[in-house]
């Protein structure tokens, strides 16, 4: 379904863009192309004086998986939760550290958007079918209207992030182009 409007007060959502992530996946010409268009996505909500949300990751859940991945995983190096330069962080921003894949899972999110007035939540970031897929989930369970730009996020599981975009998403909001939202912004504001 294509993008049908952008609310009064919508926000953005940037999940995981941070160096200890993004420098992990520079080779990856999705991540690439997610960054550039996440960074034109925030200079456009700003200039529009809608929220933007900056959401980094600094644990993860305790329990076992088949991956491995403990939450007894050795402490990240200095810096590695540091949200990456091109966001230009401004004043205005808000600022979200999260332990686990939702951004709403114990961070007072969806409490910050309630106090904003938000009603719908533009969602960017790394990696789809994790984080994004995650806080997507959770946004459309907290009621918001929920709009994916699909190509200011990436994955490093290619088929992942397919699956995601083509079988998830649709599911809980409506997917979009950066271009397509940056259109919506102008014709709504």
């Amino acid at each position: 379904m294509p993008l049908t409007t952008i609310d009064p007060v919508s926000a953005l959502v940037v999940i995981d863009l941070q160096k200890g992530i993004v420098s992990a996946l520079t080779d990856d010409p999705t991540t690439t192309a997610a960054v550039k268009q996440a960074t034109h996505l925030a200079t456009e909500f700003r200039r529009h004086g809608l929220p933007v949300i900056l959401v980094n990751v600094t644990g993860r859940a305790p329990g076992r998986t088949d991956t491995g991945r403990s939450a007894n995983a050795p402490t990240p190096p200095a810096g590695w939760a540091d949200l990456i330069d091109e966001l230009h962080v401004q004043p205005t921003d808000h600022l979200v550290t999260k332990r686990r894949r939702s951004a709403f899972h114990d961070t007072g999110l969806d409490t910050l958007l309630r106090d904003l007035g938000v009603t719908q939540v533009v969602l960017t970031g790394i990696a789809t079918s994790s984080g994004v897929e995650s806080t997507a989930r959770s946004a459309s369970d907290h009621g918001y209207h929920v709009v994916l730009a699909t190509d200011a996020m990436g994955d490093p599981d290619p088929e992942a992030h397919r699956h995601s975009v083509e079988r998830v998403f649709p599911k809980l909001g409506e997917t979009a182009t950066t271009a397509e939202v940056v259109d919506m912004l102008e014709a709504t504001r």
